[in-house]
């Protein structure tokens, strides 16, 4: 076990593990990508390393804390998943996955880049009912995640009967796709701290909105505003005042939006949260009624969300 002093920041970043005094160096340094700076509590932590390997499509890094286990991916290591020790509720943007039941069809509702599950654990505590189909390309990773982030819970019924199906696999393949559709599906997919190139064209969200059955919603991490890249590579998130066109910061949403013109909603989230943003397809929701059907810990946040047009061409 080694001293941790772990930084707020929208993520942390460190090289595979090899000396945990050059792990918690860099950790100090905390270099920004899609994660929130909320995730990890700035405080002083025990860690332990308990795993490290390569797969063909991560470097994967489990840690232990008092509080958490952490999963680290990428080639940067960038923070994907966490699990609290005493609570599911993560106060980043995994929590907001969370609000989409209440305004899907009853119906099978995809995660299209399960990682480590982190929101798995909170939808099927607040809706135990709910019968989720996670799809994850790292095989690899999926075992790590079962022996190490409690995925090998989630994949046995809970007393409402519902459950995660764990399956491997391309999700912009045809292999996805079920009978009926899905009733909706969450979109949290990142390589390298980035997210996908592929959610930055119109047609992946047109074959996308295929899969889903009529009413269906798809609800989507689109990661931070952008701006150049520094000399190493690395995301950069400006401080952008709301007032600002998401459409024209982040190229995520501006698919969407031509995608599906006057068809999606977006929000920013706080600072304290990350500031990624989120997308949501469909008709604007009455907010109202949406936030009745949530706990607490949900109502206030989903009054954020706002419709949204496509920037011009």
């Amino acid at each position: 076990m080694s001293r941790l002093s772990v930084w707020g920041g929208p993520s942390a970043s460190v090289f595979p593990i090899g000396n945990e005094k050059v792990f918690s160096s860099i950790w100090h340094s905390r270099r920004k990508a899609h994660f929130t700076r909320k995730t990890i509590r700035s405080c002083a932590a025990d860690f332990k390393v308990l795993t490290s390997v390569t797969s063909n499509y991560n470097n994967i890094v489990i840690l232990d804390t008092p509080e958490s286990r952490v999963l680290l991916l990428d080639s940067s290591n960038n923070v994907h998943s966490i699990l609290h020790k005493g609570t599911k509720w993560t106060g980043a943007y995994w929590d907001e996955f969370a609000s989409l039941p209440a305004i899907v069809p009853k119906g099978p509702l995809a995660i299209f880049g399960l990682g480590g599950a982190t929101a798995a654990h909170l939808m099927l505590e607040l809706w135990p009912s709910l019968l989720l189909v996670g799809w994850e390309i790292d095989e690899i990773l999926i075992a790590k995640a079962r022996e190490y982030l409690g995925l090998s819970d989630l994949e046995k019924h809970t007393q409402g009967g519902g459950v995660l199906e764990v399956h491997i696999g391309d999700v912009f393949s045809s292999s996805v796709t079920i009978p009926g559709g899905y009733a909706g599906i969450i979109v949290d997919l990142f390589s390298d701290g980035k997210v996908l190139p592929q959610l930055e064209e119109v047609t992946t969200w047109l074959e996308m909105n295929k899969m889903l059955m009529p009413n269906g919603r798809l609800m989507v991490n689109c990661g931070a505003a952008t701006k150049e890249l520094s000399d190493t590579s690395e995301m950069m998130q400006p401080d952008i005042p709301k007032r600002d066109d998401p459409l024209k910061l982040n190229a995520t949403i501006n698919a969407l939006c031509k995608a599906f013109p006057e068809q999606v909603s977006w929000k920013k989230l706080p600072k304290s949260a990350g500031e990624n943003y989120l997308a949501l397809t469909g008709p604007l929701p009455d907010l109202d009624i949406w936030s009745a059907h949530l706990p607490d810990l949900l109502r206030s946040s989903v009054k954020e969300w706002r419709s949204c047009t496509p920037s011009p061409s």
